[in-house]
C-alpha cells in the first residue's frame, strides 16, 4: 500500500480509535437536543434488580415497591429504591463496502463511520455496557462477539482496523467482488445482537437493497436500530460544471452539476430516524452531535 493510502483519514489506525476514549469527556449537554435530526433521546426503561435503599413513601411513588417490613415497624409507608440497570448491549455496524471508501476532505466516509462508532462504543463500555461489531465489506462481513469492559472495545477496534484494511487493499488491487446491498449485510445483525440491544448502523446507505425497510423492521421488533448517515458535505457544494464519474459496475459517465441549492439531508431512512454526519467535519463536531443524540439515559 502506498504512503498516500496510509495517510490519516484514508487508512484506519487503531491508535486513533483508542484515543477517542476520552474525546467525549465534558461534551454531555444538560438536556438532550431533541430538535436534532435523528436525535434518539428517551428515558431509561424500568428499574434494576439490586435494591439501593428504603425511604418514606412520597406521592407518585410506585406502590408495587412498598417495603412491608419497614412499613410495619414504623407505621409509615416506606418504599424500596433500586439501582438503575446499567448493562447495555450495543452492536456497532460499520459499513466498509466499496461505496464508502472515498471522501473529499478530512476523511473517507468509511473512516468517519468507524470514528463515530468508536465514540459511541467507548461511551457504552464506560457506562457499564457491552459492545460488539459487524463490519460489512464486499468480501463478506467481519464479526466480533459482544463483550464488556475496555477489552471488549479493544476487540471491536481491532476488528474494524482489520476489516477496513482488507476492504481498502481489495479495492486498490481491483479485486472487485460485487458489492452486496446493505440489507444483505445486515442479515447477521439479529444473530449477533441479543434481544433488547441497540444496533448502531453507520453507513452512507448506498445500495440499500429493496428489502432494507423489512430488514430494519425485523430488527426493530426486538432490538433498537439507530442509523448514522455518513455524508460528504463538500459534494453538496460543487461549483457548476461537468464532472466525470465511475459507476459501481466500472462504466464511466460525465454528469452535469447545475450548482443549485443542495437538498437538506434526510431525517428518515426506511421509516427510521437518522442522524446525518459529515465525514469532512471536525471530529469534535461529530463528538458533540453524538453526545446530544445518545444521552446516558436513553433506552435500552
Amino acid at each position: 500500500m502506498s504512503a498516500a493510502l496510509e495517510a490519516p483519514g484514508i487508512a484506519l489506525a487503531a491508535e486513533v480509535l483508542i484515543a477517542l476514549r476520552h474525546e467525549g469527556a465534558g461534551r454531555r449537554p444538560p438536556a438532550p437536543a431533541s430538535a436534532l435530526p435523528g436525535g434518539f433521546a428517551t428515558r431509561r426503561r424500568g428499574h434494576g434488580q439490586e435494591m439501593a435503599d428504603v425511604r418514606e413513601y412520597v406521592e407518585g411513588d410506585d406502590v408495587r415497591h412498598l417495603d412491608r417490613g419497614s412499613t410495619a415497624r414504623t407505621g409509615t409507608l416506606h418504599v424500596r429504591t433500586f439501582h438503575e440497570e446499567r448493562d447495555r448491549a450495543t452492536l456497532l455496524v460499520a459499513d466498509f463496502r466499496p461505496s464508502m471508501l472515498w471522501g473529499t476532505r478530512r476523511a473517507f466516509r468509511s473512516v468517519a463511520a468507524a470514528e463515530a462508532l468508536a465514540l459511541i462504543g467507548w461511551r457504552s463500555v464506560e457506562e457499564g455496557g457491552r459492545v460488539g461489531l459487524l463490519a460489512l465489506t464486499a468480501a463478506g462481513p467481519v464479526a466480533v462477539p459482544i463483550r464488556g469492559r475496555a477489552r471488549g472495545m479493544l476487540a471491536v477496534i481491532g476488528g474494524m482496523v482489520r476489516a477496513h484494511g482488507a476492504a481498502l487493499g481489495a479495492a486498490i488491487a481491483g479485486e472487485g467482488a460485487a458489492e452486496p446491498t446493505l440489507a444483505e449485510g445486515l442479515a447477521r445483525a439479529a444473530r449477533l445482537a441479543p434481544v433488547g440491544a441497540e444496533v448502531i448502523v453507520a453507513s452512507g446507505f448506498d445500495l440499500p437493497g429493496p428489502d432494507l425497510d423489512e430488514r430494519l423492521g425485523q430488527l426493530a421488533r426486538r432490538r433498537v436500530p439507530r442509523l448514522l448517515h455518513l455524508r460528504d458535505g463538500a459534494t453538496d457544494r460543487l461549483p457548476p460544471g461537468t464532472y466525470p464519474i465511475r459507476l459501481p459496475d466500472g462504466r464511466r459517465r460525465r454528469v452535469r452539476v447545475a450548482g443549485d441549492s443542495p437538498a437538506p439531508p434526510a431525517t428518515r431512512i426506511a421509516g427510521h430516524p437518522v442522524l446525518p454526519l459529515d465525514a469532512g467535519a471536525p471530529l469534535a463536531r461529530t463528538a458533540a452531535l453524538l453526545a446530544s443524540a445518545f444521552p446516558e439515559d436513553r433506552v435500552p
